[in-house]
């Protein structure tokens, strides 16, 4: 028997499962215990009030998981949506984290800049239904954006069908309310809090990202402690860091977890 830290993955979406970490981050499970689990109102998770699909919720139940199981300084992993949840949670309970993982999130959104990198990535189409979801979601806009728009999340063409695809369940009335300008994705601003993280902090960036561009992950770098934190930019890497370029996103990954 000898201890591991704790690696926590905190899932995108909002309203998708942990599925879609599965099976890249087993790869880390030689030096970490992993843990995964589903956000409330997505995936597996019971929905509870709509009126508790909070940023503020959503980082408090994470810090709950870790007072019910018994884990102490744990390894925050969050991607894309799961990087505002962990951001919540680290700056809610800013000496509770060992160490932090924001791969391709914000800490603020600028949705002109999202819609100028999908037109970029993928044409005039593509601008035009990202523009129409992410200003005004609804079911009726997030259907063609789900078509059009999340083919351009990866930058490189996948090798087979994604293991993920074949599993999630993705609660798409969860993104409808949380997505948009005049719901809290809109309203969320993490630049000042982030000033307030104690721990080590890995931020991860795909130069080709179209939903949360490069831009967005070098404004999380700048606002925390510089003393504190790692910036990792990947060439030709889309949304999903890890899919397009797995060998370099766990080496790095592996190398903050080992790094004393």
């Amino acid at each position: 028997m000898r201890a591991k830290p704790t690696l926590i993955l905190v899932h995108g979406g909002p309203g998708a499962d942990h599925s879609l970490y599965k099976p890249a981050f087993s790869a880390l499970s030689d030096i970490c215990q992993i843990v995964y689990y589903d956000h409330r109102g997505c995936g597996r998770s019971e929905d509870g009030l709509p009126a508790n699909w909070t940023l503020a919720q959503w980082g408090d139940d994470l810090k709950g998981l870790c007072d019910a199981i018994g884990i102490e300084r744990p390894i925050v992993l969050g991607t894309s949506f799961g990087g505002f949840v962990a951001q919540a949670y680290a700056t809610r309970h800013p000496r509770h984290a060992g160490k932090l993982i924001l791969v391709t999130t914000a800490a603020k959104i600028d949705f002109p800049t999202i819609y100028a990198a999908f037109e970029r990535i993928g044409g005039l189409q593509a601008g035009e239904a990202a523009r129409d979801y992410w200003s005004a979601p609804s079911p009726a806009t997030r259907a063609p954006y789900l078509d059009i728009c999340l083919p351009l999340y990866k930058a490189r063409p996948p090798i087979g069908p994604a293991d993920w695809e074949q599993r999630v369940i993705m609660r798409n009335e969860t993104g409808v309310h949380f997505n948009g300008p005049s719901n809290e994705q809109g309203r969320m601003d993490f630049r000042e809090a982030l000033a307030s993280i104690e721990c080590p902090v890995l931020v991860m960036g795909g130069e080709d990202d179209p939903i949360m561009p490069i831009a967005f992950s070098e404004t999380i770098a700048q606002s925390l402690p510089p003393n504190r934190v790692r910036f990792e930019r990947f060439a030709r890497c889309g949304h999903g860091i890890v899919p397009d370029d797995p060998e370099a996103a766990l080496a790095a990954i592996r190398a903050f977890i080992l790094d004393a």
